[in-house]
């Protein structure tokens, strides 16, 4: 089999990463984050780029690029440890385009493709604990369509954001529906997250909706699917450049007048580091090749790469801190907001207990064996 990346998708790289390089510096982050946790302006950047679109076929003015793309891109995006949430983007451009009707799609795909909507999953409930099938919020027919009540928790930029999908019960049965922040019934609440993002607790009462799919739990595992590979790749990206950072600092910082990369404990520490970064790279890999896989498939192998993803991220991330030293968690350097941002992808779309759980109940006669 052949990994080797197009040339198209190594010039999408490219120039993802000469953005991260020259227009999202750690100082202009610094100011998003005390200005809130969410640049609007950073965010057109994005979409000028046409990353936005990645996910959204040509004919809705996008760009109809996969699964490789998406981890190309969020690679980049995550040494940058940028803060717009593009994942957001990919997960509702997929799932409108694969489970919305014509008139949803003419009507949402090119705003979500240029940018001009940004369109976030909101679906976790503090009762589910991750878990896609316990869902508290109702959905009811009303003259014109449904109306949803929901109270809807950790939603990405979720008092900037111009509309959401929600899942919502319609009787006993799970939908998904698209609904606008300006709508009547909705009011956030926005935070900021640790990571120096932006998140909101969103309530719905008697809110218009309009329906994307009556199949809402096929269409969320999906969604989140989606959404794991985005996160398993920005993390492939903040472990690289935190590797970067903590060789760099081992061959500057000196004690007893050489440099600490001497030390051969020190030295094998690195290597570790190294070790579970590229064994974490691997199954990167594995869940976005993965992802257009039938649906029983796609969900344990995403599983799978959450599970080694959390695993490599909390020693990465680890192991940074202590060979810094008392620099490593200063709010001034800049390792320690990446050392952040690893804590919080690691609990993102699940945690790595919750993963091991997944994996551990879609085990069959395989006994966990890789076929």
């Amino acid at each position: 089999m052949d990994f080797d990346f197009s040339d198209d998708q190594v010039q999408l790289g490219d120039a993802v990463r000469k953005w991260v390089d020259k227009g999202y510096t750690f100082e202009r982050r610094r100011a998003a984050e005390k200005a809130g946790g969410f640049d609007r302006a950073a965010w057109n950047e994005l979409a000028e780029l046409g990353l936005c679109g990645l996910y959204v076929p040509e004919e809705d003015g996008g760009l109809g690029m996969g699964p490789v793309e998406g981890m190309v891109v969020m690679e980049e995006l995550g040494r940058g440890i940028v803060l717009e949430p593009l994942a957001q983007s990919l997960i509702a451009g997929a799932v409108l385009a694969g489970y919305a009707d014509s008139t949803v799609k003419a009507a949402w795909l090119p705003k979500i493709a240029s940018g001009e909507a940004l369109v976030v999953l909101a679906y976790q409930e503090r009762a589910a604990r991750y878990r896609l099938d316990v869902c508290e919020a109702k959905a009811t027919q009303a003259p014109g369509g449904y109306v949803v009540n929901a109270l809807k928790s950790i939603v990405p930029v979720g008092d900037q954001a111009d509309a959401f999908l929600v899942p919502a019960k319609i009787n006993s049965q799970i939908a998904l529906f698209l609904i606008e922040r300006n709508a009547a019934g909705v009011t956030t609440r926005g935070y900021g997250t640790q990571d120096g993002g932006r998140a909101a607790e969103v309530s719905l009462k008697n809110t218009p909706a309009t329906l994307v799919t009556a199949d809402g739990l096929t269409a969320l595992e999906h969604a989140v699917d989606i959404g794991l590979a985005a996160v398993c790749a920005e993390a492939i990206g903040v472990m690289d450049k935190t590797m970067a950072l903590t060789a760099e600092y081992m061959n500057t910082r000196k004690q007893f007048g050489v440099a600490i990369a001497s030390f051969q404990a020190l030295r094998h520490r690195a290597a570790d580091m190294k070790m579970q970064l590229e064994l974490a790279r691997s199954m990167s890999y594995y869940a976005s090749l993965k992802l257009n896989a039938p649906a029983p498939e796609r969900r344990a192998a995403l599983a799978r790469a959450k599970f080694q993803l959390g695993n490599s991220m909390r020693f990465v991330a680890q192991q940074s801190v202590q060979l810094h030293g008392g620099i490593g968690v200063t709010d001034e350097y800049i390792g320690s907001h990446y050392f952040k941002k690893l804590t919080q992808l690691e609990l993102t779309f699940g945690d790595t207990l919750h993963q091991l759980g997944e994996v551990s109940a879609r085990m069959q006669d395989t006994a966990g064996v890789f076929a």
